[in-house]
């Protein structure tokens, strides 16, 4: 059987791999921890649950509008006003499955064979393989430790070309926990201005994870003049617990909302009606414990960063914002386990954690960047310090 030649272009998610075989060990019987995923370990709320419960028993369950209900549109329309200070219109919003799916449509949508697409690395792990499938052509900026992960306006500026086509932002970044403050979006926004046939997707799904000082803010508020030309995403997954609700969001000129519908249309038809009727109650019901939510997620960043700087060989920048740290592990590159296998990269290091003290983690490689190496802290906390010494066990077995 022979399969398309765009099939060749992409490669399955880095970070769903290691959580299939985590669930895969875990189904044998073996104690693995796994630290490779980014779903919160909180429930959904009650009141949410009991929305989709209405909705199904009140028939809520044929199709909506391909681009999502009317009320849930006007529900973000709601939240982008109130949260946001952002007006739009129904014509400017899209509900898709999940944020991943409107990023697609996105990408899909608004990019030409060969187009290009400027990514600050360390990145997402599905951002590349989603603009490979839509004929673009990747523009990866490394933006190491030592200028916190950001990208600066200097790297922006000489990025560009021609061909260049959309910038994307994550902020707070997965894997990283990076935050862009006012006035580095600022920077990046003068650049962008020169350049008026740019598109920008801000990718703002961990928009509510924030900590310490940081506060949030999107390319749009630090820069009106972009808002014709800017693709927010959004969705409910991460700050109301809803990741297999498969509900997302995006805000953006009619005309992009308008194809990225079309595409829609063809692929899923809409999302779900009952999750679309829970994302309703998510968005307007009660909204205090998305605060005490990511105050327990900024506990448990700092056990685990305090942890892992005390594993030998291993070193962890303090992140702002998300439920990721990106440590380096540069200094047990070319150490050997006690298997006698030399540890030559960050793919063999998070090899050796999960065979040899069953942790789960994902490879630096995959983000953009290495070495390094991504571990999820959305895991209750008792879990997160086991898994903690089991990586402080293996680093000192290294020799």
């Amino acid at each position: 059987m022979k399969f398309s030649d765009r099939m060749s272009r992409i490669e399955t998610s880095a970070s769903a791999m290691m959580s299939q075989q985590a669930r895969e060990m875990k189904a044998d019987g073996i104690d693995v921890i796994a630290l490779s995923s980014g779903q919160p370990d909180f429930p959904t709320p009650e009141h949410v649950i009991a929305a989709a419960n209405d909705a199904a028993k009140r028939g809520e369950t044929k199709y909506t509008t391909i681009s999502g209900s009317n009320e849930l549109k006007d529900v973000v329309l709601e939240k982008f006003k109130r949260e946001n200070n952002l007006d739009y219109t129904r014509d400017e919003i899209i509900i898709g499955n999940g944020s991943k799916q409107v990023i697609y449509n996105a990408f899909a949508a608004g990019t030409d064979e060969g187009g290009e697409v400027i990514i600050p690395a360390p990145f997402y792990v599905a951002y590349i393989d989603m603009i490979k499938f839509s004929g673009g052509i990747p523009v990866i900026i490394p933006c190491s430790s030592d200028q916190e992960f950001k990208l600066r306006p200097e790297q922006l500026e000489a990025a560009i070309t021609p061909k260049t086509q959309w910038l994307l932002l994550n902020s707070p970044n997965n894997p990283t926990g990076a935050v862009y403050n006012k006035t580095e979006l600022k920077a990046l926004a003068e650049v962008l201005l020169r350049y008026p046939k740019i598109k920008i997707l801000m990718d703002d799904i961990y928009e509510h994870i924030i900590f310490d000082d940081s506060a949030f803010t999107t390319l749009t508020n630090v820069e009106p003049k972009l808002r014709n030309r800017t693709v927010i995403a959004n969705g409910v997954s991460k700050s109301y617990a809803m990741t297999g609700w498969r509900v997302g969001y995006a805000a953006a000129p009619k005309q992009m909302i308008q194809q990225m519908t079309k595409l829609q249309s063809l692929v899923t038809g809409g999302a779900c009606s009952v999750s679309q009727a829970a994302s309703i109650a998510a968005l307007t019901g009660p909204q205090d414990f998305i605060k005490d939510r990511s105050k327990s997620f900024q506990e448990r960043r700092d056990i685990v960063v305090s942890m892992i700087n005390q594993a030998a060989g291993l070193n962890c920048p303090t992140p702002k914002g998300a439920f990721y740290i990106y440590p380096s592990c540069a200094g047990v590159i070319g150490k050997k386990t006690p298997a006698g296998k030399i540890i030559s990269n960050d793919r063999d290091f998070v090899l050796y954690l999960l065979e040899q003290e069953n942790v789960a983690t994902v490879h630096g490689g995959a983000y953009g960047i290495s070495p390094h190496f991504r571990i999820s802290y959305a895991s209750a906390q008792d879990e997160l310090i086991e898994a903690c010494q089991r990586i402080q066990r293996a680093c000192a077995a290294l020799v």
